[in-house]
């Protein structure tokens, strides 16, 4: 768990410096998105008494996935990956706290809000809550993070990428590469990409935009 939690730490931090090269030095609001994040998680879970709703499991946990996103950044602050990874472990309790999912979200809000930090076991109590092991934690987060490298390649910062492909989120087409592949592969990575930009490339309109493969 620990030699995953570095992987995934080392790969934030090349997300990051992707958007921005000097990125901890900006001191990004990334509380701000994480409660915001929250936010978008219990819209899809639902909370809304005076009307019909069935929670969206699949848009639920996608969110956790995004929250772990800017949770990470929150704690990488120049030490290695390898030492937070320690550190992480080090604070997490033996048993994990049982909570809802709207509880934990909220909890994990409200943390970030008032004391704009990221709470570790809160997040993994959602994680839980959600219906998540740390092994689908990690095979969802590469593969997110893929698609967030493969949407920089193709002009997502200057507006020129868009992420409904043939009527689609691009977010649904990675489910379904994920789910036909083997997260335990050593070129995982990479096997995602490709097939990501497969499906991309055979779009009408992208037809002969040739990309280069992660990595690169």
């Amino acid at each position: 768990m620990k030699s995953q939690l570095a992987t995934m730490l080392a790969m934030q931090h090349r997300m990051n410096q992707r958007v921005h090269p000097d990125w901890i030095a900006q001191e990004f609001a990334w509380y701000r998105a994480l409660w915001l994040e929250c936010g978008e998680l219990v819209d899809h879970f639902g909370y809304k008494w005076w009307k019909k709703q069935v929670p969206d499991l699949e848009q639920v946990r996608l969110e956790v996935v995004d929250i772990w996103h800017f949770g990470m950044s929150m704690l990488l602050d120049g030490r290695s990956p390898d030492d937070i990874a320690g550190e992480l472990l080090a604070a997490l309790p033996a048993d994990i706290p049982s909570m809802t999912v709207l509880d934990a979200a909220e909890a994990l809000a409200s943390r970030a809000l008032a004391e704009r930090r990221f709470d570790v076991v809160c997040f993994f109590s959602l994680m839980h809550a959600a219906g998540m092991r740390f092994a689908d934690l990690y095979e969802a987060y590469i593969g997110k993070n893929v698609l967030n490298f493969f949407r920089q390649d193709h002009g997502y910062q200057d507006g020129s990428y868009h992420k409904i492909w043939s009527g689609r989120e691009d977010n649904e087409h990675l489910l379904e590469i994920l789910a036909g592949l083997d997260s335990r592969a050593e070129d995982f990575s990479n096997r995602v990409y490709q097939a990501l930009a497969a499906r991309y490339a055979a779009i009408p309109e992208r037809r002969g935009d040739a990309r280069p493969v992660w990595p690169r």
